[in-house]
């Protein structure tokens, strides 16, 4: 007998935190959010890599690529048949691991049971010391598509200016979303009793 009273009471609740704007503007924010991170893992397990997305940051390679293109990086490559003279791949900086570059493959070669390629920027004279000999470890993927300006997008939301701009555009949307329907409200309200006012005139 309770259940139904229950299910009722809570159907109630759901539709009233939806009535209310701050709690509808972050329950949007977090679906978005979801949304966004669900995107991610989408991508992390469709490509094989940790990094599907990348942008550069120099202009080594123009003008194949140019700094703010946005990068689809195909992960999870057989060194000896998937990666091949002529393709830009991604990878970590032997001697800063932290640091990934976005180079072409100009010579490949296996030794001692491994595999290691020589890379240069399309923009460089020569390749630079430390892409000499890039062990089939430190390759992250191969580039496969390549979008034009949109990873600016991606390269100021990872600063920290970017971040604080972010912050404050879902400050002012709350803050918005909460300050119109009551403007609205309150004209609805006035416009109300001015017709009641004529009306007895």
């Amino acid at each position: 007998m309770d259940e139904p009273n229950s299910e009722s009471g809570l159907r109630s609740k759901m539709k009233a935190i939806w009535r209310n704007e701050f709690a509808k503007t972050l329950i949007l924010i977090g679906i978005i959010a979801a949304g966004t991170l669900a995107f991610r893992i989408v991508l992390v397990l469709a490509l094989k890599t940790e990094y599907p997305l990348q942008t550069p940051v120099t202009g080594s390679m123009e003008p194949t690529i140019h700094v703010g293109d946005l990068l689809i990086v195909q992960g999870g490559l057989n060194p000896e048949y998937d990666i091949m003279e002529g393709d830009i791949i991604v990878f970590r900086n032997p001697s800063k691991p932290q640091e990934l570059v976005v180079h072409r493959v100009i010579e490949k070669w296996r030794e001692d049971g491994k595999w290691y390629f020589k890379t240069k920027g399309d923009n460089n004279p020569i390749s630079l010391p430390f892409e000499r000999k890039i062990p089939e470890d430190y390759i992250i993927g191969k580039v496969i598509w390549r979008i034009p300006y949109l990873g600016y997008i991606k390269m100021f939301l990872g600063t920290p200016l970017g971040m604080v701009v972010g912050i404050l555009l879902i400050a002012l949307f709350l803050v918005i979303e909460n300050i119109l329907p009551s403007r609205k409200e309150e004209a609805k309200e006035k416009s109300q009793t001015q017709n009641k006012d004529d009306h007895k005139s």
